[in-house]
């Protein structure tokens, strides 16, 4: 586990409070007692004091742009003046964090602002759909991606939405803390613990509806990782043909039956890695990856590490017993690879 963060929430000469409001909920709170650790939130601004929002209320900002000195991440909530230039010493000071080390979290038009100091240049990047033309005509050097949820490429993480943004601090937390600190704080917002990056901006239906056919395949599905799964067996258990299923998933999720499943099998991994002592064998066989050297390979390619250097870094001191209750009868071995 890494040691508690400072992060500071940078707002301009006015700020959208949803935005504000979500980074403050992931990662403003003091949840101590619940367990999680303490991060330091620093609500910063080229002017400090009151602030208005866009919704018609202000909001009280207690530091100045110092306060960037001093943060591990810097979130850029939506930044609504996009037609003034940005205030003083907001592109050196965001940039002198990066230099330091820091990286920088946006929300829906809070791209724009490291992008206008220079740092997005050459590197992937999104915002909200709305408002990727003007993106891309500001900033021709940014390679923009329309219509993911959030984009990360170096210390940056750039986001879509509102709710989009939700999910990228969802996706810092996994990434920082891991599976097992994200996912309990997805369940303390009440949200989905975890959406790729890759789904997206937009679909039919963005959460299927509770009861329908879609949602207890999803559930379904979850309940049986271990098992291969083909397109065709999901699709019998949603009473559709093949084709049909994988056209109504992607209507419903904005992504594809094996790319969900990939991503929620290296999840379970994760979680296993994180809260037992299971071998890295066994813990490919739970979520159904196959083989240690085939899990291996999943996590090299999408998480950018091995399951033992995961496990390292991650291993949760909140889980309690580190042996799942199925692994005695299961036979599975238990010792740490």
């Amino acid at each position: 586990m890494r040691p508690a963060r400072v992060v500071a929430a940078l707002v301009g000469d006015r700020v959208a409070a949803f935005e504000l409001g979500t980074a403050a909920q992931v990662f403003g709170l003091d949840r101590s007692g619940e367990g999680f650790p303490v991060t330091g939130f620093l609500l910063c601004g080229p002017r400090p004091g009151p602030v208005p929002t866009t919704t018609g209320f202000d909001v009280h900002v207690p530091h100045g742009l110092d306060a960037l000195e001093r943060a591990d991440l810097v979130v850029v909530p939506a930044w609504p003046d996009l037609d003034a230039p940005l205030p003083p010493g907001v592109a050196e000071g965001v940039r002198a964090a990066v230099d330091r080390g820091a990286d920088v979290l946006t929300i829906c038009s809070g791209a724009f602002v490291p992008a206008a100091a220079g740092l997005l240049d050459g590197r992937a990047a999104t915002t909200h759909w709305q408002f990727a033309d003007r993106f891309a005509r500001s900033f021709p050097r940014v390679r923009l991606q329309r219509d993911v949820l959030y984009a990360e490429d170096g210390p940056f993480v750039t986001s879509a939405g509102a709710a989009a943004g939700l999910d990228a601090c969802l996706h810092v937390v996994r990434r920082d803390r891991g599976a097992a600190h994200a996912n309990a704080l997805a369940r303390r917002l009440v949200t989905a613990a975890h959406r790729e990056g890759g789904q997206a901006q937009f679909v039919d239906h963005p959460v299927p509806e509770a009861g329908d056919e879609l949602a207890a395949v999803l559930d379904w599905a979850r309940d049986h990782l271990d098992r291969e799964l083909t397109v065709a067996e999901l699709a019998r258990r949603a009473l559709t043909s093949p084709r049909t299923f994988a056209r109504r998933f992607r209507a419903a999720t904005g992504t594809t039956p094996h790319r969900w499943l990939v991503e929620e099998r290296l999840r379970r991994a994760e979680e296993l890695l994180e809260r037992t002592d299971l071998t890295v064998e066994a813990v490919a066989r739970r979520c159904g990856a196959g083989t240690a050297d085939a899990l291996r390979r999943q996590f090299a390619a999408r998480r950018g590490v091995g399951p033992a250097t995961h496990r390292r870094t991650f291993r949760d001191p909140l889980a309690g017993p580190t042996r799942p209750p199925s692994a005695t009868l299961s036979g599975e071995p238990v010792d740490v690879p």
